[in-house]
């Protein structure tokens, strides 16, 4: 793809996280984006400020003439009017992924994978080489709340992104440096199996260049196959692991001090002390530590990357603060698997020991409910009150005999019940609540407003 020599880009399914941010990564260097997104919201309307034309229904007399590059979002179904046309009368259209991948080849790309972990991660390390002025750009699959943004631009050599597994985008990569976070079971809509996605895992690891850097959550190579590993010899690949105490890096002396998580991080066998986070919970301490290596892979000053890590403010959606006040905490959490479900009630008992944990669970997508319905249940069990609201089929259509009520029947404790999102403030009115915890990665951060009024 020839980046210097594109003038117009159109973006179906701009609105995306993914897709919103390449399209402001386009949009830095003067292209002109046009895009359609079904629905218009507070990012679209943003990127309409930025400079973006972007439309909200499918209409392809708003196609502007000249455009020279497609990209559109795997979400995005074939039956689409727009893309039917550009691929009907013959325009290059290729995926987001694909476009990514080539600006990875023309960076000195940091790339963090995982099934959990990546969107932090790779927020916490864009957000420290900015502040070590190292000339990195960023796409992330968040909203920064440092930056009010997915995207960081600089003119630097550096990009980091997050390098995601479905539909095995992260294949379209090339990487000096890589992070493995997790290979848990997931997006079984697509790998089927778990092996298939450990598969994958192996050949995003293996498009490191030679001479590059993985860093691998501690207990995961031991699912990686001989060829993989052989694969890594052969390019000069430094594997360094992470999270166990006999690990190139590791958390340690993890506490919590004044409302914030205090811990140390081991790193090729120093010891660097005193790291705060607003970040709650282990699996944050650890992504906080990766970051730091990866960082000091790149030559910055570990003092400047302790202060940066305690600058940090988060993400939207990733364990964020609502309301915080005399009478209640509410907390909205991006949490859409059993793994992150487990982490996030972990990181509430660990910073709120002494609360009743009232929890608001929307299950996203039909095939996730029903691969993992009774491992949801399990750890939604040790809330002390679970409301679980209709599933977000995102992709999908909905799946005979699939709802959440397969989740509710399932869950120990006594206080569960199920209600329709109409339902839910009045449902939550009814409850004495100190602490409540908000989880899904669907459409259930829009009765945020109304929770928070009601209870402010």
């Amino acid at each position: 793809m020839d980046i210097g020599g594109l003038k117009k880009i159109y973006f179906i399914g701009i609105g995306g996280i993914g897709m919103s941010a390449l399209a402001r990564y386009f949009n830095h260097l003067g292209k002109d984006i046009y895009g359609y997104d079904r629905d218009k919201n507070k990012l679209t309307k943003k990127l309409e400020a930025e400079g973006m034309k972007i439309h909200y229904k499918e209409d392809i007399k708003k196609i502007p003439e000249g455009i020279d590059l497609v990209i559109y979002t795997p979400a995005i179904p074939d039956a689409n009017l727009e893309l039917q046309w550009f691929v009907d009368n013959n325009y290059p259209v290729i995926k987001r992924a694909v476009a990514l991948g080539e600006i990875s080849k023309t960076k000195q790309t940091y790339a963090i994978a995982g099934t959990h972990g990546k969107t932090t991660t790779s927020a916490i390390l864009s957000h420290i080489l900015t502040e070590c002025n190292s000339g990195a750009s960023s796409l992330v699959g968040g909203l920064m709340v440092d930056y009010k943004s997915n995207f960081i631009y600089s003119e630097g050599d550096i990009l980091v992104t997050e390098a995601d597994e479905y539909d095995r985008s992260f294949h379209q990569l090339e990487m000096q440096c890589a992070a493995i976070m997790s290979m848990d079971s997931d997006h079984l809509d697509v790998y089927h199996e778990h092996e298939l996605l450990i598969e994958a895992f192996e050949q995003f690891s293996l498009k490191l260049r030679e001479g590059g850097k993985l860093f691998l959550k501690s207990g995961l190579i031991s699912n990686m196959s001989k060829s993989t590993i052989l694969g890594w010899n052969e390019k000069d690949i430094d594997v360094l692991d992470f999270g166990d105490e006999d690990a190139s890096i590791n958390v340690e002396q993890l506490r919590v001090e004044n409302g914030r998580f205090v811990f140390d991080i081991l790193y090729r066998g120093d010891l660097h002390e005193g790291f705060t986070s607003c970040l709650p919970g282990s699996h944050n301490a650890e992504n906080a530590s990766v970051a730091f290596a990866m960082a000091m892979e790149l030559k910055c000053d570990p003092e400047e990357i302790k202060s940066a890590i305690a600058s940090f403010k988060g993400i939207k959606r990733r364990y964020e603060r609502i309301l915080e006040n005399e009478k209640i905490t509410i907390i909205d959490d991006y949490a859409h698997h059993p793994t992150e479900i487990k982490a996030a009630i972990e990181a509430t008992r660990l910073m709120y020991p002494d609360d009743k944990l009232t929890l608001v669970f929307q299950p996203h997508l039909f095939s996730r409910t029903n691969d993992f319905y009774e491992a949801f249940a399990e750890e939604l069990s040790k809330a002390d009150d679970v409301t679980l609201v209709e599933i977000y089929p995102a992709r999908e259509e909905p799946m005979e005999g699939v709802s959440s009520e397969m989740i509710c029947d399932l869950i120990s404790i006594a206080d569960k019940k199920c209600v329709t999102k109409k339902e839910l403030v009045n449902h939550l009115k009814e409850k004495d609540i100190t602490l409540l915890l908000i989880l899904g990665a669907g459409d259930i951060d829009k009765e945020i407003p109304k929770i928070k009024k009601l209870f402010k």
